[in-house]
This record gives C-alpha cells, sequence and structure tokens, in this order.
C-alpha cells in the first residue's frame, strides 16, 4: 500500500476516536456526575454503537472517513482482540477451548440442520441460504465474503447475507449481555460461553463482551466470550471446503479458495498477546512487577479503546434504509438461525453445567 492510501484512512480513525472520546465523555457526566458512582456502570462501548448508527442514518458520511472508518471497524478491530490477549492468564485459553469447541460443534450442525429445513419451506435459494448458514454459524460477514465466490453467490445474494448478519449481530449485541446475565445468574464462564457461541461477528462478540465487563465489572467474561469466538472463527477452514463439495456435488469444478486466505491470522496475534503476558508473569513479575503491571494496564486499556473505536465505525456504516429494502425471506431465515445458534448454546450449556462449572 502506498503512503498516500495509507494516508487516506487517516480522517475515518480520526472520527473513530473522536466518537470513543465523545461515548467516553458522555458515559462518565451520566455515571459519575449524575448517578454519582465512582466509576460509571453504563458501559462506553455501547454508546459508541448508538451515537454511530444515529450519525450514519441521519447524516450522509462522506467517503472520505468511510474508508478510514472501514479500516477501523477491520483492523483496528483486530489489533484490539490481539491486546486483549494481555489479559489471560496461564492456561485460561486451552480451558476454556476445550469447553467451547464441542458447543460450537453442536451449534454449527443444528444451525445447518434447521435453515435447511427452513429454506424447502420458504423457497430461499440455495446460494442465499448457505451464506446465511455460515455467517450465523462461524463469523458473519468475514464467512459471507469468503464463501461468495466458492458457491458463485451473486452480489445481491452476498448483499442479502450480509444485511441480515448487521440486523441480528445489532439486536444481539445490545439485548444478550443483559439477558444473559439474568439467565446465567451472573455466571461469567457461562455468560461468555453464550456470547461467543450465540452472536455472529467477531466485532459483535466483541462488542457485546466489552459490554457486559463495563456493565457488570466482569473481565473474565470479555476473556471467555472472545476466546470462544476466535475458535468459531478458525472453523471457517472447515466450513468453507465442505460448502464448496456440497454445493458442487456432481460438478466438475475448478477450486477457486486456499486454506491460507482464509485463515483468521490476527487469532494468531491473540495467542500470541498470551503467550507474552504468561512469559512475562514467569520471568518479570518479581524482577520488575511495577513496570510489567503498568505495561499490562497500558495494553488492556489499549484493548478497550480499540474495540470501542471499531464499534463506532461499526455504527456509522449502518443503513438502515439499505436494510429495509432487503425484503422480508431472507430475514426469516436469518431469524431463525439466530433463534436457533441461541437456543441450542443454552440447551447445550445448561446440559454441560456441572462440567462447566466444576
Amino acid at each position: 500500500m502506498s503512503i498516500k492510501k495509507k494516508l487516506v484512512v487517516i480522517p475515518g480513525i480520526i472520527l473513530a476516536f473522536i466518537l470513543y472520546s465523545l461515548s467516553q465523555g458522555i458515559n462518565n457526566v451520566i455515571g459519575i456526575e449524575l448517578l454519582g458512582y465512582d466509576k460509571s456502570p453504563i458501559s462506553t462501548a455501547m454508546f459508541a454503537i448508538l451515537i454511530g448508527m444515529i450519525l450514519g442514518n441521519i447524516f450522509k458520511i462522506r467517503k472520505l472517513f468511510l474508508i478510514g472508518s472501514d479500516f477501523t471497524q477491520k483492523n483496528i478491530l483486530k489489533l484490539g482482540i490481539i491486546c486483549l490477549g494481555i489479559q489471560l492468564k496461564p492456561f485460561e485459553f486451552l480451558k476454556f477451548g476445550t469447553i467451547a469447541i464441542p458447543l460450537i460443534i453442536i451449534c454449527i450442525i443444528s444451525v445447518l440442520v434447521v435453515i435447511k429445513l427452513v429454506i424447502k419451506k420458504l423457497k430461499i435459494p440455495t446460494r442465499m441460504a448457505y451464506l446465511i448458514s455460515i455467517g450465523s454459524t462461524v463469523c458473519g460477514t468475514t464467512a459471507i465474503m469468503a464463501t461468495a465466490p466458492v458457491i458463485k453467490a451473486s452480489k445481491g445474494e452476498v448483499s442479502y447475507a450480509i444485511a441480515n448478519m448487521t440486523l441480528f449481530g445489532i439486536f444481539s449485541m445490545l439485548v444478550y449481555p443483559y439477558f444473559a446475565n439474568f439467565y446465567f445468574d451472573a455466571e461469567p464462564l457461562l455468560v461468555g460461553l453464550f456470547l461467543g457461541t450465540s452472536i455472529h461477528e467477531t466485532s459483535q462478540v466483541a462488542a457485546a463482551g466489552l459490554i457486559y465487563e463495563q456493565q457488570f465489572n466482569s473481565p473474565d467474561t470479555l476473556n471467555i466470550a472472545t476466546v470462544t469466538k476466535l475458535i468459531r472463527n478458525t472453523f471457517l477452514v472447515i466450513m468453507i471446503p465442505l460448502f464448496a463439495f456440497l454445493y458442487n456435488r456432481g460438478n466438475v469444478v475448478k477450486k477457486n479458495y486456499s486454506i491460507i486466505s482464509i485463515f483468521p491470522y490476527f487469532v494468531l496475534g491473540f495467542v500470541g498477546m498470551i503467550i507474552i503476558r504468561n512469559i512475562g508473569d514467569y520471568y518479570l513479575l518479581d524482577s520488575a512487577n511495577q513496570i510489567w503491571t503498568n505495561t499490562i494496564d497500558i495494553i488492556k486499556s489499549s484493548s478497550k479503546v480499540f474495540l470501542t473505536m471499531a464499534m463506532a465505525a461499526i455504527g456509522l456504516s449502518t443503513n438502515f434504509r439499505d436494510i429495509k429494502s432487503m425484503g422480508y425471506k431472507p430475514f426469516v431465515v436469518g431469524l431463525i438461525g439466530m433463534t436457533t445458534v441461541g437456543v441450542v448454546s443454552i440447551f447445550c450449556i445448561e446440559f454441560f453445567t456441572d462440567i462447566f462449572i466444576y
């Protein structure tokens, strides 16, 4: 990328940071000044999403800002998730991962079966159903964009599917943190597993986890939700070849995807940050306790800033007029997909409650 192209993203990044700062300021005024808390019990990330959505739908955002906004919600988001890895202590990633994997597999299979049955009733095009299925079960828009060329989906079908993920993802990331806190009696592990398996996009899971952490003072929930979602993302490596096979059965087709191109590499950065934390805790806690502790705090704080900026950028790019014009049948499928993955997640967590907690 040339220097000129790199500079183009700066206005949008600055706008996202301004919206983050505005959200933090409003949050402090309401939570600290008006409600009298030492620390605001309200989520800054939720304010950022809502302010972004309001501005994005009232005003026409110039392309100059949209380019940087798109960069923020893709790349700054990934940087924020990578930095989140510093919060995980030794062996927590493996502990959460071994619990999350069977839950993820059951959710994926359940949604695929249910949507397969539904499309026969609603007569939704097969390609559309495949896009909504993989978006609902794996990682939202990223999965849709990676799958589209493999099954030769049209631009219209891709737009429908992405609008689907946007609509139900926004609903779930704003509602699920409060529902999960009530339903799972504020148990961090159970809430984190639910958020990580039931919400579509990586950004939406990060937002829901951040909202929960800030609202209910539970950093463990954010960690668990993030780990669960990142593991879920790696299932792209399995699902896209599977969908290519299912869609092209009986046809001689040229392979037009590669495992290398679809693997979510920021997962490796997240794991790398966990390793850095564990090495630092082992070697530096005694010899340079304050320096290492301050470093961890700075990286933690940075991750929250980056994630909240990404939430503001997502809000700016959410256009409800476009969503409204998409028609209703694909949204029925999306609603069923969202409901299915949520219900199956709850059922599995309830069924294995003793194992999860003990």
